[in-house]
């Protein structure tokens, strides 16, 4: 899902080289780039590094060679087509007033510039033009860093100086501190030191069952542009954050499924991921001792975005548009902030996925979760609970039985139970897009029946944290038929318990948030989508989350069935398919991506339809209808993400009502 919010950092610290810098180069810096996502042809592209300060020929060699480039050259297979688009973006968006830059001569005392239309024409060497230098950074698989020292380049913002780099898609800042350390179940405060801050390596992950570091609190930065101070802002770019999953126990931004490169070349934004709040019994552990109340994690989010309200135009974000999009865990993090609601696949309804949408009380952790921890490492019966708590190895905290991972009502970060739909919370100024897989719920059913060991459909269910009065109702009810045929009796069975995890953790309490969001006008609007295609996910159960293979499609037979699962829709969303094992299955693999990332980055711009889309989109969107608002009444309110795109009604109406989450739930 998407929703409005400020923004946050990374951090890695040590003395850097000088690296080239707007300001060093007195001129703001932009990739144009031609992104198709289609990575078996994007080493054959090239880019650009624009740079908008007008100059003369010899100055513009100048300028490129202190970037360790040269001026753009024409001879390229496929220079007219690479920036003859890219340009007229420029120009239409007001990034550039001009109608002609210097390219490179050949003899230099023939000197030449490219029009918007991309033709090249012999011009006087003493102009003044702004420059096209060439972008020699090679294309790099997600998230692999390039050591080169040529690609470094350097941003001052306040007091931190950090030095980046450069790869074909964006400059890249990767793990800058956005919080001072802080000590074990202590709140954090904003980075504010002053410091040369190397951001060319992901920051340590955050300590996670009997892996990672307490010392984590992070960020990376993808972006396409980056201003010279004073530039006027209308050029800063929209941001986009995003907060991975991982159910508060697992994940690192550093993932490659995340890498934000694609996201700012193609969709013009800046991408910010950051190294995840504190996880497990170190995020969330609550006392009712009145002080250590819990939410470290949620607190840390809170500060990186203070964090980037303060530094992200330094890097060419826009800090008054900032998108917030989480999935998962992630999604329940956004959920949680004030000034946000939920993001995609925000997890809710029935078993342990409730408290993603009803949060605790302080003593109701406490007793529930927080005093098994304390038997367990040793701290239940001494004077100085937190002291022994702060010297407990982190690996014993994070994997005691019952570890706490749930947000609480806190007081201050949190202070109501659940989101505010009525229009009473502080949610009213957001847009926001919120939505799920078609077969969301598959992996968190409780149990796959093994061998001759016979489970019923109501094992599965209870076991998932369904009340066994609700389970035996649902499948009572008929609305959720045992199917018949098919592969074998287990398969059957795992897909009408899918069905059922589905709607009762995920579709019902999301569609209800939307109906009741709509009606309330708790938002300035909300979209909400099913994404009926997908690519693996989360897969505990191999082989259930694509398409077996045949002779024929030997990637994946696509007209053949399969589950959406759990965390399937990522690879679309920031552009990422198609490297390594994961090819592209068939052409609609690379439409959808290309769909996916145009939404979501206009999204980012406009919070409404995608503008200035060309191509495969143009042609899916005119296809598929206008995505339109969900408004009270809406005939087709839910976006199917497909190929192609479609509209449709409410999915599982009679069957959130069996399960106790009616769609009119919130009103």
């Amino acid at each position: 899902m998407l929703a409005l919010i400020p923004i946050l950092l990374a951090w890695s610290t040590g003395k850097v080289t000088s690296a080239p810098s707007p300001r060093s180069l007195r001129s703001d810096l932009t990739f144009l780039f031609q992104n198709d996502l289609d990575w078996q042809t994007a080493s054959a592209h090239q880019g650009s590094i624009f740079l908008d300060n007008v100059m003369t020929h010899q100055e513009a060699l100048k300028a490129c060679g202190a970037l360790n480039e040269k001026l753009l050259s024409t001879t390229t297979p496929h220079f007219r087509e690479d920036i003859k688009q890219p340009l007229g973006y420029a120009a239409l968006t007001k990034h550039t007033s001009s109608s002609q830059f210097w390219v490179d001569s050949s003899p230099p005392s023939q000197c030449r510039a490219v029009s918007l239309t991309g033709e090249v024409q012999r011009v006087d060497c003493a102009r003044r033009l702004q420059p096209l230098c060439s972008q020699s950074a090679p294309y790099r698989r997600n998230t692999d860093v390039d050591p080169n020292l040529a690609f470094q380049v350097q941003v001052k913002s306040k007091e931190l100086t950090v030095t980046g780099t450069r790869d074909h898609l964006s400059f890249r800042f990767l793990g800058i501190p956005y919080a001072n350390p802080v000590e074990r179940f202590a709140y954090s405060q904003v980075y504010n030191k002053t410091a040369t801050i190397s951001a060319l390596a992901y920051g340590l992950a955050c300590a996670q069952r009997s892996v990672g570091s307490e010392d984590c609190l992070t960020l990376n930065i993808y972006s396409p542009y980056l201003p010279l101070e004073g530039t006027r802002s209308q050029k800063l770019r929209p941001v986009m954050l995003w907060i991975h999953g991982g159910g508060f126990t697992d994940g690192q931004s550093s993932d490659s499924e995340f890498d934000g490169g694609n996201l700012a070349s193609r969709g013009d934004v800046v991408v910010v991921s950051l190294n995840y709040l504190r996880l497990g019994t170190l995020g969330f552990f609550a006392l009712n001792d009145g002080v250590t109340n819990g939410n470290f994690g949620i607190a840390d989010q809170i500060t990186a975005l203070q964090w980037v309200q303060t530094h992200i135009a330094s890097f060419g974000g826009d800090p008054s548009r900032v998108t917030i999009f989480g999935q998962s865990a992630g999604a329940g993090s956004v959920r949680a902030l004030l000034a946000s609601p939920s993001p995609t696949s925000p997890l809710g309804g029935f078993g342990y996925a409730h408290t993603y949408s009803k949060y605790l009380t302080i003593e109701q952790e406490y007793e529930g979760y927080a005093k098994r921890v304390l038997r367990n490492v040793g701290c239940a019966d001494v004077d100085d609970v937190l002291g022994c708590l702060r010297n407990a190895p982190a690996a014993s905290l994070q994997t005691a039985p019952d570890a706490p991972r749930y947000i609480v009502v806190d007081g201050k970060y949190v202070t109501s139970d659940e989101l505010k739909l009525d229009g009473s919370g502080p949610n009213s100024n957001v847009h926001v897009v919120l939505g799920w897989t078609r077969d969301d719920g598959s992996d968190f059913i409780g149990a796959w029946p093994k061998g001759d060991v016979q489970v019923t459909a109501t094992d599965i269910l209870t076991r998932s944290g369904l009340e066994k009065v609700v389970a035996t109702k649902a499948l009572e009810s008929g609305l959720f038929p045992l199917p018949q045929g098919g592969l074998n009796v287990t398969w059957n069975l795992w897909n009408q318990t899918s069905r059922v995890a589905t709607a009762g953790m995920f579709s019902c309490i999301d569609q209800a948030t939307i109906i009741a969001s709509a009606k309330n006008r708790a938002f300035r609007s909300i979209y909400a989508y099913q994404f009926d295609r997908t690519y693996i996910g989360w897969e505990p159960i191999a082989g259930t989350c694509g398409p077996a293979t045949t002779l024929e499609h030997p990637k994946g037979n696509m007209s053949l069935p399969y589950f959406r699962c759990h965390s399937g829709e990522l690879r679309y969303m920031f552009g990422t398919l198609g490297q390594d094992t994961l090819p592209f299955r068939d052409a609609n693999d690379l439409v959808l991506s290309q769909v996916s990332v145009d939404m979501w980055t206009s999204f980012a711009r406009t919070y409404d339809q995608p503008i200035i889309i060309i191509g495969a989109t143009a042609d899916a969107l005119r296809k598929g209808g206008r995505w339109d608002a969900v408004k009270p009444g809406s005939k087709l309110p839910l976006r199917r993400i497909d190929a192609p795109l479609w509209s449709s009604g409410w999915v599982e109406q009679e069957q959130c009502e069996v399960l106790r989450h009616p769609l009119d739930f919130y009103s």
